[in-house]
């Protein structure tokens, strides 16, 4: 009971109302806040940290930043703090001045990113950068996964957040890492729109996830694999926070002798063939499924795993690389 009445104390006041219903619609930090808001960063730290204490939000630190969102779904924090949400009355003045301040300042987060990308040039996105067919590897992947509720779902390098958004009408939660501030910047742009607000993003290590075991029911690598230094680490580490039965989408290149991409982008592999895909899946503990290939410039494929047993997962020689 005392829990509940300090979360219950901590939301009773107007700016704390007031913050909370901003990160309804996405995660802020607290220089944003100062602009929507109008008041002064000291003042608006203790606010968040008050509701912070009560497990209404939750802070997670991004270099020199620190980004506030709602916490968890399925929380009890985040189950609160909605049931609160859900009282406000939806055509206050305030709380409809505030969504104005809050599409403007949103308006130059996406612009500041985009700019960011614009100098570095396309290399940011890899797709178009190797003239991949992203609108048919798309379809391809919503073939793998059918119809019906994803629930909860990571995106581990999520880069600008496309598969949440395009996954994220079936999606129960969906929550993006990557190691990337200035990918997460224009991902946080594009999920910062209704209807995206069950999608978040995080900095984070693909070999060492910030997350609990067996959290999620689907995990996707879209285009990472080529870039790990050790894939079956990944693999493994990806298995380890799907639930049992729960299921691992692997995008990625068939094999290649492409020498730009294994040299102006970085890659650490150059591709992966079904017998390849097939070993570092199952030595996760990992069981194969379904795959599919799409034909382009270079050929992608899709892999479609579930999660085994832990007693059936057993250690795969490390893959090397073609001179």
């Amino acid at each position: 009971m005392e829990e509940l009445l300090a979360a219950l104390r901590a939301c009773a006041e107007p700016t704390r109302l007031r913050i909370l219903a901003l990160v309804a619609r996405g995660a802020f930090c607290v220089t944003e806040f100062t602009e929507i808001l109008g008041q002064s960063q000291p003042r608006l730290s203790r606010h968040l940290r008050l509701l912070c204490e009560a497990g209404l939000l939750e802070r997670l630190r991004e270099g020199a930043n620190a980004w506030f969102g709602l916490p968890a779904e399925g929380t009890q924090g985040c189950s609160l703090a909605r049931a609160v949400l859900d009282r406000l009355p939806e055509g206050d003045e305030v709380l409809a001045a505030d969504r104005r301040q809050a599409a403007r300042v949103l308006a130059e987060r996406a612009r500041a990113a985009t700019d960011s990308f614009a100098r570095r040039g396309a290399e940011w996105d890899e797709m178009s950068a190797l003239g991949l067919p992203a609108d048919a590897v798309e379809a391809a992947l919503l073939g793998l996964l059918h119809t019906g509720n994803l629930g909860r779902v990571l995106d581990i390098g999520t880069g600008t957040g496309r598969l949440l958004e395009l996954l994220a009408p079936r999606l129960s939660a969906g929550l993006g890492v990557d190691a990337s501030r200035a990918m997460l910047a224009l991902a946080r742009a594009r999920l910062a729109r209704p209807g995206l607000t069950h999608c978040a993003v995080r900095l984070a290590d693909m070999y060492r996830l910030p997350l609990p075991d067996a959290g999620f029911d689907l995990v996707l690598l879209h285009m990472v694999l080529h870039h790990a230094e050790d894939p079956s680490a990944a693999l493994a580490e990806a298995a380890r926070v799907l639930r049992p039965g729960g299921r691992i989408v692997v995008v990625d290149l068939g094999p290649h002798q492409n020498a730009e991409a294994l040299q102006r982008l970085a890659h650490r592999w150059p591709g992966f063939d079904d017998a390849a895909m097939r070993r570092l899946l199952s030595g996760a503990g990992l069981a194969p499924t379904d795959s599919v290939a799409v034909s382009g410039a270079l050929d992608v494929r899709l892999w479609l795993a579930t999660r085994a047993s832990a007693d059936a997962r057993h250690t795969e020689p490390a893959l090397e690389i073609a001179s």
